[in-house]
């Protein structure tokens, strides 16, 4: 799993974002001071997912694009905090999880 953060995104870069979003340009989300990328197995992104929701109060996206991996992506958008909390969690969360398996 990879992990990264963007904080102040230029609005070129949170465009390119809101075009891919799974929930499409139309469900509006205002210009986050940060955003969390997230890629991994499908499996992987639907748990990080659900942890960065429960983590704190951030807004999260699929991001559609084409990876012969079949990879996936999630942006998490919020304030600074938030995402890089929701980001520690995730990768908190993955490593106590391997352990387990």
């Amino acid at each position: 799993m990879d992990v990264r953060i963007i904080q102040s995104p230029s609005e070129g870069t949170f465009s390119i974002l809101n075009r891919r979003k799974g929930s499409g340009p139309g469900h509006k989300i205002e210009v986050p001071g940060a955003i969390g990328l997230v890629q991994g197995k499908l499996i992987e992104m639907v748990c990080a997912a659900d942890i960065a929701e429960k983590a704190v109060g951030v807004t999260v996206e699929d991001i559609r694009g084409s990876c012969p991996q079949n990879m996936i992506m999630l942006a998490i958008f919020g304030d600074m905090a938030s995402v890089k909390a929701a980001l520690d969690e995730i990768v908190r969360k993955d490593k106590e999880m391997g352990k387990q398996w």
